[in-house]
Formats: C-alpha cells, sequence, structure tokens
C-alpha cells in the first residue's frame, strides 16, 4: 500500500483572521500551472520533456520500465498515486502514427502497468486513456504518451472538488521504486 507520511501541518503568520481552517499547500502544483518543462515547439528538439526522459537514470528520470519501443513513466504532476504513462521513444503525436511493434509494447506495457499496480498498491480499477491533441487536453500534445491513473474505491474525498488539490500520500522517488520492484518479470513480445 502507499505509505502516508505524517507532520503537522505548517503554520503560516499574518494571513488574517486565524480560522478553524488548516491548511495544505501544494506549491509544487505551481510549476505545472505556470508550463514548467513545457516543450518551446512541437519538434523532439523544441524541449520535450518525453524525450529527454529516456537519456536520464531510472531513478532521476522516474522510469519505472523501458521497453524497446516505449517506457513507462511516473507523471511528475500525478492525478493519483502511482500514476503512470506509457510513451514511445520516437517523438510522434498521434496515435495513427505508430507503427505496429509500437503499438503493441504500448499495448503490452499498460497491461504489465496495470499489474504492477495492481501488486504494489492493491489499486481496484483505472483510468486510462490518451488526450490526443491540445484541444482534448493534451499538455504535451506534441509528444504521444497514455495515462494509466490507478482509483481506489473511496479514493475521490472533498479536496480536489473543494480545495482544488490532491494529496498524495507517497514521494515520486518511493513510487517508482515500489512499482518497478513489482514490474512483472514476464515482459511479453519485446523481451525487456
Amino acid at each position: 500500500m502507499l505509505h502516508c507520511m505524517t507532520s503537522e501541518p505548517e503554520q503560516q503568520i499574518g494571513v488574517g483572521t486565524q480560522d478553524a481552517f488548516q491548511r495544505l499547500w501544494t506549491p509544487h502544483r505551481m510549476a505545472y500551472i505556470q508550463g514548467e518543462n513545457k516543450p518551446t515547439g512541437p519538434g523532439a528538439g523544441d524541449g520535450c520533456p518525453f524525450c529527454a526522459i529516456p537519456a536520464k537514470s531510472d531513478e532521476d528520470g522516474l522510469i519505472v520500465k523501458r521497453g524497446e519501443q516505449v517506457y513507462a513513466v511516473l507523471n511528475l504532476y500525478p492525478y493519483n498515486g502511482g500514476h503512470l504513462m506509457i510513451v514511445p521513444y520516437r517523438h510522434v503525436a498521434d496515435y495513427t502514427d505508430l507503427t505496429e511493434p509500437e503499438t503493441v509494447e504500448l499495448a503490452e506495457l499498460t497491461k504489465q502497468a496495470m499489474t504492477a499496480l495492481r501488486t504494489a498498491s492493491g489499486a481496484h480499477g483505472f483510468n486510462i486513456g490518451m488526450n490526443q491533441g491540445t484541444v482534448a487536453g493534451a499538455g504535451i500534445a506534441a509528444h504521444l504518451h497514455q495515462h494509466i491513473v490507478p482509483r481506489w474505491g473511496g479514493d475521490t474525498n472533498f479536496m480536489p472538488v473543494i480545495g482544488h488539490t490532491k494529496v498524495l500520500p507517497q514521494l515520486l522517488a518511493d513510487t517508482r521504486k515500489m512499482l518497478a520492484e513489482a514490474w512483472p518479470t514476464d515482459s511479453g513480445p519485446s523481451g525487456a
């Protein structure tokens, strides 16, 4: 299971009249809101993070599994703990532009990711999908990536709805290690 860190909430002095609310600050989200790590253009050389990640170590790039055509990486701005993405190494924007080997391995790593998430964290279900194009919600539309978001019964509460904040109980480095250790050893057709 994902582990919860316990600590006292930080008190911020000078924010107005004291009230009964405790505040959960998530300043790391501001990087996403302000577009940090966003490409400057559509090309592979325009700062695409999905092209840069494979050159990093697994730990530094948050890579959980490397295949021959695609890789599994933790989302730096996750919707839920364990939120993975399956990404082709090749800089390609549209699902229909994938080669057959890329399509097959993307599907195989998706199945393996589901198995690893069930093993490591007891996920009850999943949201799996791709946002194709900026108008469809793709944050990085120029490089295809498929989201795998683990879900648990009761994992939605008032925080995202009222507070527009997602509480994540584990650091990304710890989640990456846990999932890499739980990844199935039978790697399917690619042998990766």
